[in-house]
């Protein structure tokens, strides 16, 4: 059951939080179902209509999505514009820039602090500055599947939203052998 304090909490954020989603739609982004943005995510604003986002995408803390390059404005007196679009269950991970005129297709991991420079195939997991295919998402998926088996496993009630407590924390820590975890 979750707390007061984590209700409360949500219907704070609902009334008084700002959306820049929704700035981002009504200029005319183009988002799917269940788009998840987390902190200090950058999207284009001065042109946010040539980006499209699929549904089940996830942007990681500091990704950074651009459909202009300014670059050649000095030189040339008109700045590069590009259409993005990514796919649907995309993940973007923390730091990674994407941009202008690159499409990222389905079910692909972007790893993070990616450049991500050029068109990204279906299925791929990439990484790196520029990004490149690291392998395909069937072969990390399964590998990290298998990692699930060794490594602890941890619940919903080890998260920060159910209020972790300060002994389960130690104990998520004496677990993972200052290794690694999953948790739900």
């Amino acid at each position: 059951m979750k707390s007061i304090e984590n209700i409360l909490r949500k219907i704070y954020h609902c009334v008084f939080r700002h959306n820049p989603v929704q700035e981002h739609i009504k200029r005319g982004l183009v988002v799917g179902k269940n788009f998840k943005m987390l902190k200090e995510v950058i999207i284009d604003h001065s042109h946010t209509w040539h980006i499209e986002i699929g549904d089940d995408v996830t942007l990681a803390p500091r990704v950074h999505i651009l459909a202009h390059d300014a670059s050649t404005k000095n030189h040339l007196n008109y700045t590069r514009i590009g259409k993005v679009k990514i796919g649907n269950r995309v993940f973007v991970g923390a730091g990674s820039i994407i941009l202008p005129g690159v499409t990222i297709g389905d079910n692909v991991v972007v790893g993070a602090g990616s450049v991500v420079t050029r068109d990204i195939p279906d299925g791929q997991v990439v990484a790196g500055n520029p990004a490149r295919i690291i392998c395909a998402i069937d072969k990390y998926i399964a590998k990290k599947r298998d990692e699930m088996n060794i490594f602890p496993c941890f619940g919903e009630e080890y998260t920060l939203r159910e209020n972790v407590t300060v002994d389960m924390k130690n104990e998520m820590n004496i677990k993972m052998k200052g290794k690694i975890g999953y948790i739900i």
